[in-house]
Parts: structure tokens; C-alpha cells; sequence
């Protein structure tokens, strides 16, 4: 088996005569943080959206743990334990964080009834000891709706965890959050990583929140894999500075 728990091989994706993706190749292992970054329209989120399931790719392969999941529905992929978080926060703002929890946990019967049917005391333990977890208990009956951007990012997260996912996708965490608190929020995702052994492949557009976070890092530009390598490397490599001073 492979030491990589995601391999993108020769991945290709085209909107119309946009080239999105051009044979994009990756690979991360199993328990590690790996960040994406790279400039506005490089890439990195149409990457993810394929890594998903969310749109087919039109050449290349995608394995998780083995398995091509290129063919696979998002359904399909979110089973097998991949799941994935948006810049935008996806909660639901007229519940409350606890009722949040509860209702992203996995249904085999998807109609309303049954997700809105009262939960046995396991799940409720396990939601609030996923706030707990991650600094949100005292909030747990609060509406979403009234929390921070930042707490509702942090929500948003321990949703995913509800599902015990074993590799989690974030799309820029850091985003939208007041800049003292993304230090808080990297030491919770670093000990997810470490406590709940998720594997997390992040794409962030803070670079210094990035190299804080992960320990390997891929740049895209244009569509195309860059360079990668750790922290330190990348920082200091001149095609990831005129990648991002091009940009701007």
C-alpha cells in the first residue's frame, strides 16, 4: 500500500478553453498537514472541488488510499472519509451550534423527518465535546448566526469532525478571521491533526499562517504545479515571490 494517502496524478480540468488545472501532480501522506498555496486564479480551489467529486476531471487520476476516486460521486467520496471545508461559511445561522453539530452528522434515510428527528444522547455528547475541543462550549446554544466570522469558521470545522473524516480539505481557514486570533486557530487545527490523526491538506492565502501550519507545501501558478517543498524552502524560492509580486 501507499505511504500517500491522497495521490493527484496528471490532473487535467477545463472550463470552456480555460485550462483550470494542467497536469497537476501531488501527493499527501497519511497523519501530515500539506498546504496549497498560490496566487488568485491559480488553481488551488478547482483542485479541491475535484479531489471532492464536485466536478469530473477530464484526464488524470485521483486515488485515496488506493482507490481511484476520480469516477466517484461526492456522496461516494465524503463515505469513504474525504470531506472538505469552504472559504465561505456553510452553517446554518438560525440554529444553534449544538442543533449544527447534530444535523452534519452522516444520514442513511436523508429526508427531513430523520434529520430533524430528537438524537440520542451519544451524539449530543459527541457534538459538545467537539466544542469543547475546539474552545466553542460556552457557545453551544448560541444561534451560529450571532458568532464571530471566526468562531463560525471554527463551527464550520468541528461540523467536518462530527463525520470523523480521515482527510480533511480546507479552503483558506484564516480567511475573514481578525488577525490575533489566527494564532489560536492554528494550534486547534494542528491538534486535531495530531490528537484525532486527521491528515489536512490546507489552502491558504495567509503565508505566514501557512508556514506555521504545514509541514510541505505545494504552489500553483497559472494552473500548473510550481515547486513544492517545505516551509523554509518555499518562502525564500524566487518563482513563489514573482508569483505572488506578479499577481499583484
Amino acid at each position: 500500500m501507499s505511504e500517500y494517502q491522497l495521490e493527484v496524478e496528471g490532473v487535467c480540468k477545463r472550463f470552456g478553453g480555460v485550462v483550470a488545472n494542467d497536469r497537476i501532480t501531488l501527493s499527501v501522506p497519511q497523519g501530515r498537514i500539506i498546504g496549497l498555496i498560490g496566487p488568485n486564479g491559480s488553481g488551488k480551489t478547482t483542485l479541491f472541488n475535484s479531489i471532492v467529486g464536485y466536478h469530473p476531471i477530464d484526464k488524470g487520476s485521483i486515488r485515496f488510499e488506493g482507490r481511484e476516486i476520480s469516477d466517484m460521486r461526492v456522496p461516494e467520496i465524503a463515505r469513504l472519509g474525504v470531506l472538505r471545508t469552504f472559504q465561505q461559511t456553510r452553517i446554518y445561522g438560525k440554529m444553534t451550534c449544538v442543533q449544527n453539530m447534530q444535523i452534519s452528522m452522516p444520514h442513511t434515510n436523508e429526508g427531513l423527518r430523520t434529520m430533524f428527528s430528537k438524537y440520542p444522547p451519544e451524539v449530543v455528547d459527541k457534538a459538545e465535546s467537539l466544542l469543547e475541543f475546539l474552545g466553542l462550549y460556552a457557545k453551544r446554544h448560541l444561534m451560529a448566526g450571532d458568532l464571530s466570522f471566526g468562531q463560525q469558521k471554527l463551527l464550520e470545522f468541528a461540523m467536518a469532525l462530527m463525520n470523523e473524516p480521515r482527510l480533511l480539505l480546507l479552503d483558506e481557514p484564516t480567511a475573514g478571521i481578525n488577525p490575533t486570533l489566527i494564532n489560536g486557530l492554528i494550534e486547534r487545527l494542528k491538534r486535531s491533526n495530531a490528537d484525532l490523526g486527521i491528515t489536512l491538506f490546507v489552502i491558504e492565502h495567509n503565508i505566514r499562517a501557512i508556514m506555521n501550519l504545514a509541514e510541505h507545501i505545494y504552489c500553483l501558478a497559472h494552473g500548473q504545479l510550481l515547486t513544492s517543498g517545505p516551509p523554509d524552502q518555499i518562502q525564500n524560492d524566487q518563482q513563489v515571490i514573482d508569483a505572488y509580486l506578479g499577481a499583484k
